[in-house]
């Protein structure tokens, strides 16, 4: 709990201190036999003492998503010098290309705008475990500004019991919401579930909110100016995303699934894989051995798994899946979680 404090503060700093947030990453929409859009790119860590969230908010993208592509990375203090993946290329969800389309497991919200041929990705966080986040097709039924929270009670039975702070009935609007000044009302379950904004600007792309999909605040503004109202929403939960490109390249795309209860650990629980996934893997033009290192391996970023790749890429794959800084990072992530909760 003590490391956890320190990197609340060190986070917090660093917001203060200014962190230069990009602007959403917006990408051509592509074909619609093709899935795969960005690229990955490097970035080598400076000797500025900032943390790592610093670098996942400059490019846009969570922090667990920097953890999953960059293993073993120190997220208090990135060693200077040390040359980061940035993983900015990836597979649209398998879903229909309209609205906001949120997949779980990855930490990012789709957004298509109409009309547009583009689709605007953003990092997000979600419930964390025991206020999961339900998959769901819905709408935006309202758009708030200043949006006021009213913690329900089990919320604020949870702020007492495990952090001793009593929450009013309602936190009004303002710097100190933490829901931010920017808010999405979904329809369903009565309306209980937003999109909004945070007065932290850290925790994005990391399971710490109460249930609802939380944004940086440049974000979800931006998402809140461009988001007709009735727009329809889908909340899926795909930790494995498969295509086949039209040039033939066959890509799996894994990412580390949501844990169902406190012992398990997302890098080596099974993740089940769906009949089309399933057939996807049984293909005589997949490389098996590949596919089955990507699994395991979970870098979430899209990995080439055609039969009769070069021999070096392949093993290159195979020496990572089995490596063992992967799960040395897990309590780092635990940590980063336990410090960040919020609505």
């Amino acid at each position: 709990m003590k490391r956890a404090l320190t990197v609340f503060s060190m986070l917090l700093s660093a917001w203060l201190a200014g962190i230069s947030v990009a602007q959403a990453v917006e990408y051509p929409l592509p074909p619609a036999n093709s899935r795969l859009i960005g690229e990955n790119t490097t970035y080598t860590v400076p000797n500025d003492g900032k943390p790592l969230e610093a670098t996942a908010a400059r490019f846009q993208i969570g922090l667990l998503a920097m953890f999953e592509a960059n293993p073993g990375v120190d997220p208090y203090l990135p060693k200077p010098g040390t040359v980061l993946t940035i993983p900015s290329q990836m597979l649209l969800p398998d879903t229909p290309r309209e609205g906001i389309v949120i997949n779980l497991a990855e930490l990012r919200l789709f957004y298509y705008p109409k009309g547009s041929n583009t689709v605007i990705v953003y990092p997000i966080g979600i419930g964390q475990l025991g206020r999961n986040t339900p998959t769901m097709v819905t709408s935006v039924v309202s758009k708030i500004k200043d949006p006021t929270w009213t913690p329900t009670a089990n919320i604020r039975k949870h702020y007492l019991e495990e952090q001793g702070i009593t929450l009013p009935a309602v936190v009004p609007a303002g710097p100190e919401n933490p829901m931010g000044l920017f808010a999405l009302r979904l329809a369903a379950q009565g309306g209980v579930y937003l999109i909004h904004g945070t007065n932290a600007d850290f925790g994005i792309g990391m399971r710490v909110s109460s249930g609802c999909i939380r944004l940086r605040p440049d974000d979800i503004e931006a998402l809140f100016n461009t988001v007709p109202k009735d727009t329809r929403v889908q909340i899926v939960n795909e930790p494995i995303k498969v295509a086949v490109e039209p040039d033939g390249k066959r890509y799996v795309e894994v990412h580390q699934p949501l844990s169902k209860k406190e012992s398990d650990d997302p890098q080596t629980m099974t993740i089940a894989l769906t009949k089309a996934v399933q057939k996807f893997a049984g293909n005589a033009l997949t490389d098996k051995a590949v596919f089955d290192a990507a699994v395991k391996r979970r870098s979430g970023m899209p990995v080439l798994v055609n039969q009769g790749q070069e021999p070096q890429n392949v093993q290159a794959l195979l020496e990572e899946a089995t490596g063992a800084t992967i799960s040395e990072a897990t309590s780092e992530r635990a940590e980063l979680q336990e410090s960040t909760e919020q609505p």
